[in-house]
């Protein structure tokens, strides 16, 4: 018998090209090479959870109302009516669009409170009384909250989203959330100061109601893009797992 015969390596002849599988030799190594690259879902933000712009704009819309129909008309019953009647509109219209109504529900309420209060004090400027000293209130919680370090803003939005309280060891992040409660503390603080001293001035049927409209959605976008920047600035930590500790003396006791 003779030798065996060797195979030869398989050769390309001149101008004819010799197809390979090579996805077949390839191994797998990246079964969904996409998988990587799809984008993370995206968190509501605390202005998402408050409806949005349009869900600020809107609870302000009964007060507008309010303070329009008291400066045409001059009829404090009218008034009353016609803001109520507009909060009902807001959250029959946001119902209908599917968006978020618990902005517009909890402004009904407010306005309903609100409403009550102008018609036993028999005085226009009643209807704000309820919002200047919930004004004091809200003011000094989100004080309290920073000066014991666990600034209001960042423990809703964590709360909100079940995310925990780590992130009150990252110094960076705890100051930005600082910066936003603050914002809002000077919010509410400007509010009371201002809207209480007119209650009691003889200006407040002339100028009360302008004043609150003026120191309500435009204060509270200013807080609230504070606030959004806090929220991604805590996102970009979580994301990039960076923590930067607070730093505290190593004691000197012998080990």
């Amino acid at each position: 018998m003779g030798a065996p015969r060797r195979e030869e390596p398989e050769t390309e002849a001149l101008g004819t090209p010799v197809v390979r599988d090579e996805a077949r030799d390839e191994a797998p190594d990246d079964p969904d090479p996409d998988a990587d690259d799809a984008p993370a879902p995206r968190n509501p933000t605390l202005l998402d959870q408050m409806g949005g712009m349009s869900g600020i704009v809107a609870s302000g819309v009964p007060v507008v109302v309010f303070v329009v129909a008291q400066a045409v008309a001059g009829n404090l019953v009218a008034s009353i009516v016609a803001a109520v009647a507009s909060a009902l509109l807001v959250a029959g219209w946001r119902l209908t669009r599917g968006e978020a109504v618990q902005p517009a529900l909890s402004g009904l309420l407010g306005v309903a409170v609100c409403a009550f209060v102008a018609w036993r004090t028999g005085e226009a400027r009643g209807f704000f009384l309820l919002g200047i000293w919930t004004s004091l209130i809200y003011g000094g919680v989100f004080l309290l909250s920073v000066i014991v370090r666990r600034p209001l803003v960042g423990v809703i939005w964590h709360l909100v989203n079940g995310e925990g309280q780590a992130w009150r060891r990252d110094v960076a992040v705890r100051r930005a959330f600082d910066i936003a409660s603050l914002a809002w503390v000077v919010v509410f603080g400007a509010r009371f100061v201002v809207q209480r001293w007119l209650y009691d001035s003889v200006y407040a049927d002339t100028w009360l109601g302008w004043v609150r409209i003026a120191m309500g959605v435009p204060l509270a976008a200013v807080a609230a893009a504070v606030t959004v920047w806090a929220v991604r600035r805590s996102r970009r930590a979580h994301t990039h797992g960076r923590s930067r500790p607070e730093t505290r003396p190593h004691s000197r006791r012998a080990r």
